[in-house]
């Protein structure tokens, strides 16, 4: 036996009354002036693609990211350097991307970094977090550093905890980049050290005589060091 089922004439109710509303959530009506200046603007998650992407292409051929070492790793190959030697690897918070280990004066020190809508800074618990440059990519990050030769107050990395926490005042450390300290394996090539001395040498690259193949190499890293 079959049952039709067919839809009966539905009474038509004002827009007022069909409306649904979350529960905890206000409603502005049409004529506020509100949603007319409020209107949020919606994030591009391509735009994270193209950055962290980029940040990453960079970092493979700086020779100073070391993937994904340990902080045990890093601090052990960081012990034996001169204070101010650094480099950069994955961080194992699930929160954060990449973590700078440095030698400072208290010894081998892990500073995360943070990602947020396009930008990368150095996570802090200092009250000056809020003015801490922000920077498209992480050599850019790590350059500002070096060539300011101020040591900036940042907190520490602790491996083992699950979420940041506002760190208390020895947890803090003065931090000073010098130098990078590049893999074994990843050794710079002639062509690559030619780079780093003419992008030390001028910021105009654009106006350099030079082929453009030779031009384009320069712009795939248009960093110091």
């Amino acid at each position: 036996m079959m049952i039709l089922c067919v839809q009966g004439p539905r009474t038509l109710l004002p827009d007022s009354q069909t409306q649904v509303v979350p529960l905890g959530v206000s409603v502005l009506s049409s004529s506020s002036p509100r949603c007319l200046h409020n209107s949020t603007k919606l994030w591009d998650p391509t735009t994270d693609l193209r950055t962290i992407g980029g940040t990453f292409c960079y970092l493979d051929a700086s020779g100073w990211y070391w993937g994904a070492i340990t902080a045990g790793e890093a601090h052990s190959v960081l012990q034996g350097a001169p204070e101010g030697t650094f480099l950069v690897r994955d961080s194992s918070h699930p929160l954060y991307m990449l973590t700078l280990s440095v030698k400072t004066g208290r010894g081998p020190t892990n500073i995360r970094i943070e990602y947020s809508h396009g930008s990368f800074r150095l996570d802090s618990s200092s009250p000056a977090r809020p003015r801490l440059h922000s920077f498209p990519d992480v050599p850019s990050l790590v350059q500002h550093y070096v060539g300011s030769g101020k040591g900036k107050e940042v907190a520490t990395e602790d491996e083992s905890e699950a979420i940041t926490l506002p760190a208390p005042p020895e947890c803090s450390v003065l931090l000073k980049l010098k130098q990078p300290l590049r893999r074994p394996q990843a050794f710079p090539s002639l062509q690559h050290l030619t780079r780093l001395a003419i992008n030390r040498s001028t910021k105009h690259l654009k106006d350099l005589p030079l082929p453009k193949p030779l031009l384009q190499y320069l712009y795939n890293y248009p960093f110091q060091l």
